[in-house]
Order: structure tokens, then sequence, then C-alpha cells
């Protein structure tokens, strides 16, 4: 389960927006609503605080079965989140078939960690807040 540390990193990262807005990798779908919530939201959607905040307790678990699915070493809760941070962003197909999670797996803890910044781009480009995303996703992990 993500602890209130992670949770409060994906809010910093993801940011609450009560009202829905275009994907700003593209302009366009999916549209997304409170802390990155994408599932049926449609342009004029609104939502409330505690809306947002119960979507994203929900969207991180689906990022924590894709971790308990896939993630055959122990980690610590650091490591938990910061994984789920990264999976919640770039889903768990992408975590699935990464090097990050073979690296992880083979018990390379430090290589797995540099791969957060392999995933700083959105439609092809790189973006400013996704290096400063990946950058504490790596702190994050690499904490005790």
């Amino acid at each position: 389960m993500i602890s209130a540390k992670g949770m409060a990193l994906i809010v910093h990262y993801e940011g609450m927006k009560l009202e829905a807005y275009p994907d700003p990798g593209t302009g366009e779908e999916p549209w997304t609503i409170g802390v990155g919530h994408t599932d049926g939201i449609k342009e004029g959607d609104t939502c409330t605080e505690k809306e947002a905040l119960d979507w994203l307790r929900d969207d991180c678990r689906e990022a924590e079965d894709c971790i308990d699915a896939h993630v055959e070493v122990e980690l610590t809760q650091n490591q938990r989140d910061a994984l789920i941070s990264l999976i919640y962003n770039i889903g768990c197909g992408n975590f699935r078939g990464s090097t990050m999670l073979k690296l992880l797996n083979a018990g390379n803890t430090i290589s797995a960690a540099n791969q957060f910044g392999r995933w700083d781009k959105a439609a092809g480009k790189k973006m400013a807040g996704l290096t400063r995303r990946r950058d504490a996703e790596t702190k994050l992990f690499l904490e005790a």
C-alpha cells in the first residue's frame, strides 16, 4: 500500500485540478481530472477534492497490483512508493516490459534506480516536469 509520503509525491507532481483538462503532452485525449485521473473523464467534467483523492487511492491500487504481480524482490516502503508513482504515470504495461524491472528483479537496485530518468518524455518530447519527477522518484527509491 502506498504511504502518505508516496501520495504526497504523486499529488505534488501531478497537481490537483478540479476541472477536466487535456493531456499536457499532446493537448488532446486523455482528459484528466483530480490527481491525474483519466478513467471516463471528458471535457467539462468537475470533481471535489475528496473525489480527487479517492480516485488517486483507487488508481494507486492498480500500480500496487502491478508491482505485486511483476516485482520478485522485497521492496522498502520508499522503493514501493517511488515505483507506484512511476507506474501511476507510465502504466503497468510500460513498467512490465522495462529494463528497470529486469534489473530490479535481478537484484541490481542501483542500476534499476538509474532507469527512472529514462521515463521523462511525453509524446516523444522531453518534459522538464517529468525530469524533476523522475529525479524525486529516484531519490525516494534510494532513500534508506
